[in-house]
């Protein structure tokens, strides 16, 4: 489509990506939040995880999540990360999420083992915690492909400091996990168009949430999230995003 070769478009894409992350490193910063939740979504790289040979780096291919969190309030991606669904990367997320905050806040997450020890770790009793439990059914005659059985009961669970009960929710994420499954072309199920490098996701990722901050208006706020979270006072044009 474009006359240029393909690798040459993904080594401008990763170029670009680093670039928006090192921006979202110095803009998203002291930021004083209400509410956060945090969900992961499922991506895989090179191949599905089942065609994963021994011999394999198991970190660089098959499945990888993006770990998202996201301010419920001005709907901002404060931070994100992408790895394996595992204890360390979960506690990366915390970390990143920490640093960027200045203020005790409610956070939601989902039943996720792992997140109690990675916020406790990050945040200490400087937080107040809380999981959306979700139990499913065992019937597979009633699933559908790609989405697990039917959801029979959530349940909040207060982990840590004084969370609202009112506010446990992780439907502002969930939502959010789809405006990125629709936005990413790499992240569609069913084709060919998954991520063959890790490099790429990441660098996918960030793109995105940099757009989604600084460039997209939301519908609901009439503004960008970076404006709402007052970061910025303008929607911003692609070229001041890659400046």
């Amino acid at each position: 489509m474009t006359g240029v070769h393909r690798d040459t478009i993904m080594r401008l894409l990763v170029r670009v990506g680093d670039h928006c992350q090192r921006m979202l490193d110095q803009r998203v910063m002291n930021l004083s939040v209400e509410q956060i939740q945090v969900d992961e979504l499922w991506a895989y790289v090179g191949k599905k995880q089942k065609r994963v040979k021994a011999d394999e780096p198991w970190d660089q291919v098959g499945d990888q999540y993006i770990f998202v969190a996201i301010d419920a309030e001005t709907k901002l991606i404060p931070s994100f990360t992408v790895g394996k669904r595992t204890h360390a990367t979960a506690l990366a997320l915390m970390q990143d999420l920490r640093r960027r905050t200045i203020n005790q806040f409610q956070l939601t997450t989902d039943g996720f083992r792992p997140y109690i020890d990675a916020v406790e770790r990050a945040f200490g009793t400087e937080v107040d915690f809380s999981q959306l439990v979700k139990v499913y059914s065992g019937d597979e005659s009633t699933r559908e492909r790609y989405s697990p059985n039917d959801m029979i009961g959530a349940f909040p669970t207060p982990i840590m400091g004084d969370p609202d009960p009112e506010r446990i929710s992780t439907s502002h994420i969930e939502r959010q996990n789809l405006t990125m499954r629709m936005q990413m072309r790499r992240l569609t199920r069913l084709t060919n168009a998954f991520s063959k490098k890790l490099a790429n996701l990441k660098a996918a990722v960030a793109l995105h949430c940099a757009h989604y901050n600084f460039l997209r208006v939301h519908r609901t706020l009439r503004a960008t999230p970076a404006m709402a979270a007052g970061i910025t006072d303008h929607i911003w044009e692609w070229e001041e995003l890659l400046a």
